[in-house]
């Protein structure tokens, strides 16, 4: 039996993300996952995630140790006192490698679900807008892109037309989300300018579109059906409001 015909473990998945795995068995990954959409959709959300918390966390591993955690310091303290701080060091190293996920949740649960959803949203626009080479996961040209996002998101999406405002539909990906996989969709018009369409599923109050600015960067939102909306594009009032309006009008005769 060859290394191809060997079942793939759900380790060797994640091995696999990780780029862990010997060269020969990596190619049978890569053979298992092209005949197997569902593990190819879960290893598609693995680097999602794994995309979002070197993002926001990736950081953190770079970042000093605080005077306060030094190991020497430490051993001259109390024994009560050294245990209280190592207790500390080991939250600070399990937050930093893994546990952010975590601390990801709790910040969002702190906040308002149609805050938390536009945040996420506004977060994921300018990180995505602004890679030239990888804006995006799957071309909108692709049969497969709302079938396999609608899929994993959970609802039937379209991706409204816009090409009346000069926006092109470049594609979209998969992302985590605050509590859910979220589908973000990028439009881009001839001038380079760059709109997102972004949805997850959202317990929240039906809302009507919500403008709201941050720097450079609107956002119109809006929630209805547990699930969440977000528009994001340039900070240009009528024009962000317009192409929300008429992005909003055409799903809801989906």
């Amino acid at each position: 039996m060859t290394d191809r015909d060997i079942p793939v473990t759900e380790d060797e998945l994640h091995a696999f993300v990780d780029n862990e795995l010997p060269a020969e068995r990596s190619q049978a990954v890569q053979a298992w996952l092209a005949a197997h959409p569902d593990d190819a959709d879960r290893v598609d959300t693995w680097r999602a995630l794994g995309e979002a918390l070197q993002q926001r966390y990736g950081s953190v591993a770079d970042e000093p140790v605080p005077p306060r955690l030094d190991l020497e310091r430490l051993a001259a303290r109390p024994r009560r006192l050294v245990w209280g701080a190592i207790a500390a060091v080991l939250l600070a190293f399990v937050v930093g490698s893994g546990a952010g996920w975590m601390a990801r949740n709790a910040w969002a649960n702190e906040m308002k679900p149609i805050d938390a959803l536009r945040n996420e949203a506004i977060t994921a626009h300018r990180l995505y807008t602004g890679e030239v080479r990888h804006p995006i996961e799957v071309s909108g040209s692709e049969d497969h892109l709302l079938p396999w996002l609608s899929r994993r998101v959970g609802t039937t999406l379209r991706a409204p037309d816009l090409t009346k405002f000069n926006l092109k539909l470049l594609g979209g990906r998969l992302l985590p989300g605050i509590t859910a996989p979220a589908a973000l969709f990028m439009y881009e018009s001839p001038t380079g300018e760059r709109v997102t369409l972004y949805c997850t599923p959202l317990k929240a109050p039906t809302t009507a579109l919500i403008y709201r600015e941050s720097g450079n960067t609107a956002s119109v939102q809006w929630t209805q059906d547990d699930f969440g909306w977000v528009i994001s594009g340039p900070a240009n009032n009528d024009r962000l409001k317009t192409v929300a309006a008429a992005a909003y009008a055409e799903l809801e005769t989906r």
